[in-house]
């Protein structure tokens, strides 16, 4: 293998290394806002909530925006902002994750018991794969196969001590209805990925928590006191909207699946909050989940996927370095800094290398 091959491949590991590092960081801001959302229970119906949650997510990645887009130099380039021709991806993306699944899972929780509703909850990621692996053509191999089939274990294993009878089965269709939206929320996400992940956010948090809030309110619910507001805005900006930059960030590298099969760490996150905030000693089925979850993102990690595949033609915009897919001329003055963003069209080519079903390897196999 040559030299430069050989730097080729490196670098693409490296990338894709980056996306499971941005997914884990995904799921360790959720998972952490999970047992502080719940503090605030008390102060607030959870329908109101979850729109403070989303409202404060949706403003706070928007006042990140506007003050990027203020302190930026002219000279820095373009931003990969959203075209009219990501709009439904994304409309659709709002609708079923930010405004029909909390809505669905509201629903499910006035019918279901707690427990029982956290162990419902673990569907996303079957489903989220489900989704990406049939419908959208996301490829898989047994060893990845292998490694969500223990993921979802653990995260079943994790909830089963707390497993009553699950009440009223109206109740149980709700949540999984909920858990099927957010899964096609996350495969709709995916469709835009490659652009700005922070204004992708900002949009799907003001949308969905304005309507969310909305609802609450026209259902005769009353808002907290102001430090309450301000606490589930905060907690929403960090668990909700850095987690979906970050999310979306993953999608751009790794694909559905595998973001989601990550992204499944989460609730071990907001377990060990929960054991060190209330002092409780975790039983053999925890230590158990771990153990699964464990061997279940190492056998992610340790994918090889590698073989000759064809690049179509394309155009599209997004951050990039001048690797093995982007050896474009530019139409403006460059000063030689990467990464950077604008228009760029690759060509057809054919070759092998490590790959993930990242933004430039959505191919059929």
């Amino acid at each position: 293998m040559g030299t430069g091959n050989s730097f080729f491949r490196n670098t693409k590991m490296k990338n894709m290394h980056q996306g499971v590092l941005y997914a884990l960081m995904a799921a360790v801001l959720f998972g952490a806002s999970t047992p502080l959302a719940k503090t605030l229970l008390n102060q607030a119906a959870p329908l109101t909530l979850a729109g403070m949650l989303y409202l404060g997510s949706g403003l706070g990645l928007s006042a990140w925006y506007v003050l990027r887009a203020t302190l930026a130099r002219k000279d820095q380039g373009e931003t990969a902002r959203l075209k009219s021709e990501d709009l439904p991806w994304l409309s659709g993306a709002v609708l079923a994750g930010g405004i029909a699944g909390p809505v669905l899972l509201m629903l499910g929780l006035t019918l279901t018991p707690a427990s029982s509703a956290s162990l419902l909850l673990n569907m996303e990621g079957v489903l989220t794969a489900m989704l990406a692996w049939f419908v959208f053509k996301e490829n898989f191999d047994k060893r990845i196969f292998i490694g969500m089939l223990l993921i979802v274990a653990a995260g079943l294993l994790l909830s089963w001590e707390q497993v009553p009878v699950l009440g009223v089965p109206w109740g149980a269709v709700a949540i999984i209805g909920a858990c099927l939206c957010w899964a096609i929320d996350n495969n709709l996400t995916r469709k835009v990925s490659a652009s700005d992940a922070v204004q992708i956010a900002a949009i799907k948090g003001l949308v969905a928590g304005a309507v969310n809030l909305l609802i609450a309110l026209m259902l005769g619910y009353s808002l907290p006191d102001a430090s309450t507001i301000l606490a589930a805005g905060l907690t929403g900006f960090c668990g909700y909207g850095l987690s979906l930059v970050m999310f979306v960030l993953a999608l751009r590298h790794l694909g559905t699946a595998r973001t989601g099969a990550y992204f499944s760490a989460a609730p071990f996150v907001g377990a060990i909050i929960s054991l060190l905030m209330l002092g409780d000693k975790p039983g053999i089925s925890f230590w158990i989940a771990v153990a699964l979850m464990g061997a279940g993102i190492w056998l992610h990690l340790t994918e090889s996927h590698d073989h000759t595949h064809e690049h179509e033609e394309l155009e599209h915009m997004h951050e990039h370095r001048h690797d093995d897919h982007h050896r474009h001329e530019h139409d403006f003055v460059w000063d030689g800094k990467e990464p950077h963003i604008h228009p760029h069209r690759h060509d057809a080519m054919t070759h092998a290398h490590p790959h993930f079903p990242d933004i430039h390897h959505r191919h059929s196999h």
